[in-house]
């Protein structure tokens, strides 16, 4: 790895990413290209640019990836109605692959021989990061500083910084209470005062959402608009996939919708708690899956029910862009083509209410489900589906 020459490094601006720039830039002599990609995260990226300047970084790319995570990442996976281990709306697992990619693109484009990220050697993101290098650039060089240099806490962090005048916020001086990552999708915070499972986190981790104890007395309504599996307009009104997010986010965020405080199974091997805020993702599954109630048919909704714990674990593990994920993602894309129609909604702390849904494509039939006197069902003819459905279990306890 001696011989690198150029890097693309996936670049926050944070301390840990600054500690790697100095670090790659001492360490393999190499020239550094920055990339940070603005997914929904909340923060100003100018200082990262400032600060990369100040390092002596001559190519830096800073890009607004908002819309394209949305409509390529998180709508696709949506339309699956994704959770891992049940729960989880995988919104830090569904961003690497678009920063993978992109920091490829990147690479090919400037040259670099190598891409680097500041992911620790205990946790998914690494893996999730080097899987989609790979996939995009089989023989792309990968420099993971935590599994190789001797900075192994916080403190030898910011002695390296303060040593190298790289600037450190003074909210990073000393332990930082827990490690957030955030993006449009969610906020995910881990570590420190969240460590021990058995302990309540503190009000103060929840950054999105109001307390539901705290949000309105008085409900929220909205209406969510389909077309082939994805939403495309709220209460009425056409928005881009990035804005909708941004909407239902808002929404879910004053009614206090969204909170999850999970331990999840590592794919490395440990269990980890995690504290997630994802309120628009949570009122979009909720609307999804309604909409699907009535314009889905049985087996086919039952079987992508079965198929859906596989492919959440392949985009937690970081398989987005592997051949499976791809067969799975064209099964659920062709269940969606009549996913279209209505879904009103009631918003009242911290839940979400299913009040409506109503599709063109909808297979509902009222003539049929009705208590009342009808001429299309012949109540009769369950009499045979019983006892042909029933054959097997006579005949086996026959012999008993």
């Amino acid at each position: 790895m001696a011989n690198i020459k150029k890097v693309v490094l996936a670049y926050s601006g944070g301390l840990d990413t600054s500690v790697i720039l100095k670090w790659l830039q001492e360490n393999y002599g190499c020239e550094v290209v920055t990339f940070t990609a603005d997914l929904g995260q909340g923060e100003e990226l100018e200082p990262a640019r400032k600060k990369a300047q100040m390092l002596g970084v001559k190519e830096i790319f800073i890009e607004d990836l908002r819309e394209e995570f949305v409509a390529d990442y998180v709508f696709p996976m949506f339309r699956a109605n994704a959770l891992y281990e049940g729960v989880y709306l995988l919104g830090t697992s569904i961003a690497r692959p678009l920063i993978a990619k992109r920091q490829i693109e990147i690479a090919k484009q400037v040259g670099a021989d190598a891409v680097a990220h500041g992911a620790t050697g205990k946790g998914n993101d690494q893996v999730r990061f080097e899987l989609s290098y790979y996939a995009n650039k089989p023989d792309i060089k990968i420099i993971a500083p935590w599994r190789e240099w001797d900075l192994t806490s916080r403190t030898k962090l910011i002695d390296y910084a303060e040593k190298n005048q790289i600037p450190v916020a003074k909210d990073k001086r000393g332990e930082a209470p827990y490690s957030v990552d955030a993006n449009l999708l969610h906020t995910s915070s881990e570590g420190k005062v969240l460590e021990d499972p058995s302990q309540p986190a503190p009000e103060y981790v929840y950054q999105r959402t109001v307390s539901p104890e705290d949000a309105p007395n008085a409900p929220t309504f909205v209406e969510i608009e389909f077309l082939k599996g994805d939403p495309i307009a709220i209460d009425g009104v056409k928005m881009s996939p990035a804005q909708i997010l941004t909407r239902l986010n808002e929404l879910g965020g004053k009614n206090g919708i969204g909170r999850l405080d999970l331990v999840e199974n590592r794919f490395v091997g440990m269990k980890s708690r995690g504290v997630y805020e994802t309120p628009g993702g949570t009122i979009l599954l909720v609307a999804h899956r309604a909409i699907e109630s009535i314009t889905l048919d049985r087996e086919a909704c039952h079987l992508k029910d079965e198929l859906m714990p596989k492919y959440a674990s392949l985009i937690y593990y970081g398989f987005w862009f592997a051949p499976e994920r791809l067969m799975l993602q064209a099964l659920i894309d062709k269940s969606q083509e009549h996913v279209e129609g209505k879904v009103r909604l009631k918003l009242y702390k911290g839940n979400v209410f299913v009040m409506g849904r109503e599709s063109n494509k909808s297979l509902y039939s009222m003539s049929h489900v009705t208590f009342e006197e009808d001429s299309v069902y012949d109540q009769k003819d369950a009499q045979g589906f019983i006892k042909l459905n029933a054959l097997r279990l006579r005949i086996g306890n026959a012999k008993l």
